[in-house]
């Protein structure tokens, strides 16, 4: 199951195309508008979340509700398409008061994408390397998410910290009992109310400063099957995957499974988890790996932490070169967010489910989803009776 983007940050709209989707999955365009809702949310975001109301419409690939195995096409309207039209029109000339992006921000694509493709006017590459392309990335994960739902894996996530400000530490366990209500209720997106009201002063205080925040978030995934992934090749293992996926997203700086990097600070006793059998099952004691073992899943729920970068379009601008005159000036102010580390979250749980819908299609099959429960249903049984 693969997805490919396409349209620009002002342009008429953004468009998904999902292939490989396995035909007879059951598709509510209420959960994947739901999900365009959640990206949009989160306290500190920007002006342009005022003008847009994110919803899909399908075009290809679905039938009364169920896909039937063709590509599906996904399209999101940018509502402020109508004050762009001149300066983002795709033929005709431009007009005459045009005014070129020749001042690029420190931290974003703007001044290495135009050397790269030898363009005196960075808005060609802004507009397709802004964070707005991650509407149609959340539009297509809803497909790979309710995938997952009907084979019994649910996917969520959470915000950690936001600048120097962050939950209280918590154990790999703790990440897994966190109810999906007491987040989305924060306008962080976090369940710890304290810490979401000291992210909140901690944004205000940027804002006022004309400064940017990121931070930290967490995707956990519950109901996976053990094996899925690879031991055998090094680009199919599911680690190797999950982080290329989550890297994909602008701005993502760093990526841990499990302890991450706490890991390498503890001797092996306090890291592996021990293994027991429980019934006919066997099971983990602790999950300090996440999930994931030699790069496959353990059964245990899935647990990677991200690092956000601060968004690059700063109100106190910092200093840059002026592609024309080569002089020193301040780089450009594009509209933008103060923090988007709760939306960043939820783009991140889409990029996670495609990769986990991708290992179950690997190892039960593509056809359709009749043939994949009953494949699955078939593996369990025989993972039982291993533990006889």
């Amino acid at each position: 199951m693969e997805y490919i983007t396409a349209g620009e940050s002002h342009g008429p709209n953004l468009t998904a195309i999902v292939t490989g989707v396995p035909a007879g999955l059951p598709v509510s365009v209420d959960h994947i508008n739901t999900d365009l809702a959640r990206r949009q949310a989160g306290y500190g975001r920007g002006g342009r979340m005022a003008i847009e109301k994110d919803t899909v419409t399908v075009t290809s690939g679905i039938r009364f509700g169920r896909t039937i195995g063709s590509p599906i096409a996904l399209t999101v309207a940018n509502r402020d398409w109508e004050n762009w039209t001149g300066r983002m029109a795709a033929f005709g000339s431009a007009p005459g008061d045009l005014v070129r992006e020749v001042t690029p921000r420190p931290g974003h694509a703007d001044l290495v994408g135009a050397l790269r493709t030898n363009t005196d006017d960075c808005r060609n590459i802004l507009e397709r390397a802004s964070a707005r392309e991650t509407a149609a990335r959340v539009a297509a994960a809803g497909i790979a998410r309710e995938f997952l739902a009907e084979l019994g894996v649910d996917v969520m996530s959470y915000v950690v910290s936001v600048g120097d400000v962050a939950m209280a530490p918590e154990t790999m366990a703790d990440a897994a009992e966190h109810k999906p209500l007491d987040i989305e209720l924060s306008e962080m997106r976090c369940p710890d109310k304290k810490a979401t009201a000291a992210m909140k002063r901690a944004i205000d205080k940027a804002k006022d400063a004309g400064e940017s925040l990121g931070g930290t978030f967490r995707i956990v995934a519950t109901g996976l099957v053990p094996g899925l992934g690879t031991y055998a090749t090094g680009a199919d293992r599911l680690t190797s995957r999950i982080g290329a996926a989550l890297f994909s997203i602008p701005a993502i700086k760093g990526v841990e499974f499990g302890l991450g990097f706490e890991a390498a600070r503890r001797p092996g006793s306090q890291v592996h988890d021990p293994i027991r059998l429980e019934g006919c099952d066997f099971i983990r004691t602790s999950n300090n790996a996440g999930g994931l073992e030699g790069g496959m899943t353990s059964g245990m729920p899935l647990i990677v932490t991200a690092a956000m970068k601060p968004i690059p379009t700063l109100m106190q601008p910092l200093e840059t070169v002026n592609l024309d005159t080569l002089d020193v000036e301040e780089a450009s102010k594009e509209r933008s967010d103060v923090c988007a580390v709760p939306a960043a979250a939820v783009v991140a749980e889409g990029e996670v489910a495609f990769a986990l819908a991708n290992a179950y299609i690997e190892a039960f099959g593509c056809t359709c989803m009749a043939d994949i429960k009953a494949s699955i249903k078939a593996y369990k049984q025989r993972l039982r009776t291993m533990g006889r």
